[in-house]
Formats: structure tokens, C-alpha cells, sequence
């Protein structure tokens, strides 16, 4: 069967073989979800094939996303976890983690599990120390002050109990903190 006679519903030759070449190139940019590979293929065919049905889509973008599983180019559980990894080194807290991730299409069981090693009170002395709050703070602060960095950490995802912990602690003990968890 030629590519003229392929039924509606089936992807062509030439469509998969864009597709495979396609995931190669993206995957060669950066890890991806299975999720965003699979938008991203759904996306561009629509742009280079014109004419292609919707069943044709869903088995062009599968197709990509079993083509990178296949061959160990993409795995959601790995993604999650140097995610996470990143994430705390960058001073992020768990809740912002997990909804950065559930947004990019990983599953919430592979998540918890990604969280299960992330160091929240790492993650936050490093937000301390980014921001200049707490040990890190320069001078003398007032009751405001405390307030708006309590709510900075709030908006960030932090727990009030982390915030507290950190804001509380000396500049030697949040360094103590950071190089003692740091990996």
C-alpha cells in the first residue's frame, strides 16, 4: 500500500518517519515529559502535514513517545527526579516542585516519589540566601520586615515552620545547613 492509498486513520510512512526524527532531535535538546514530547509532535504535524486527521495525530505522537521509551530517551520517573533535585539546589520548596511537574504532565505517584528525597529545609536556606532574608540579611530587620519575609517564603510554597526554622536560625547554622545537605 502507497502512501496515497493509507487509509485516513493511519499515519504514512513519511509521517513516522518524520516523527522518529523529530523525537531524536528534540531529545537531543533537553529531557522532556512523555506529555511534552507528545504536544510538542501533536503541534508541529499539524504545521508540516496540512491535511493530517485527528486519528493520524494521536498515532503520530504516540508513536514518537513509544519510539523515545523504547529507547531510553525519555522517562517521566528520571525527569521528576533531577527535577526535584534541581529544584531544591535552586532554593524551590516541594509544593512548587510537584506543581511544576504535575504541569509539565507527570504523574502524581512518580512525584511523591521524586519529593520523597527533597530536602525542604535545604531548599529554603538557600531561598534565604538568594534573597537575603533571615541569616543572610544585612543589618537589622523590624516586625515588618520579618512579616513580608515570612510571606515571601508563603508565596514560594514554604510551610509557616519552615520559614520560622529559618529565619530563626544564625548565618553559621544556615551555612551548616547548606553544606552538610548539599550534594
Amino acid at each position: 500500500m502507497t502512501d496515497d492509498q493509507t487509509p485516513p486513520d493511519t499515519p504514512t510512512a513519511r509521517m513516522l518517519s518524520w516523527a522518529r526524527n523529530s523525537t531524536i532531535y528534540r531529545l537531543e535538546r533537553g529531557m522532556m515529559t512523555e506529555r511534552q514530547l507528545f504536544d510538542a509532535i501533536v503541534r508541529k504535524a499539524k504545521q508540516k502535514f496540512k491535511d493530517i486527521s485527528e486519528p493520524q495525530l494521536k498515532a503520530v505522537a504516540d508513536s514518537a513517545v513509544t519510539f523515545a521509551c523504547e529507547h531510553g530517551g525519555l522517562n517521566d520517573a528520571t525527569y521528576a527526579e533531577v527535577s526535584a533535585r534541581s529544584g531544591v539546589r535552586r532554593g524551590r520548596s516541594k509544593r512548587r516542585i510537584a506543581q511544576n511537574l504535575s504541569q509539565k504532565g507527570v504523574d502524581r505517584e512518580v512525584i511523591t516519589a521524586a519529593l520523597d528525597e527533597a530536602d525542604e529545609l535545604l531548599a529554603a536556606v538557600v531561598f534565604a540566601r538568594k534573597r537575603a532574608f533571615g541569616p543572610f540579611r544585612r543589618g537589622d530587620v523590624d516586625r515588618v520586615g520579618v512579616t513580608k519575609e515570612m510571606a515571601a517564603f508563603a508565596r514560594n510554597g514554604f510551610s509557616f515552620d519552615t520559614g520560622r526554622t529559618v529565619l530563626a536560625m544564625n548565618r553559621e547554622e544556615a551555612e551548616d545547613v547548606v553544606s552538610a545537605r548539599s550534594r
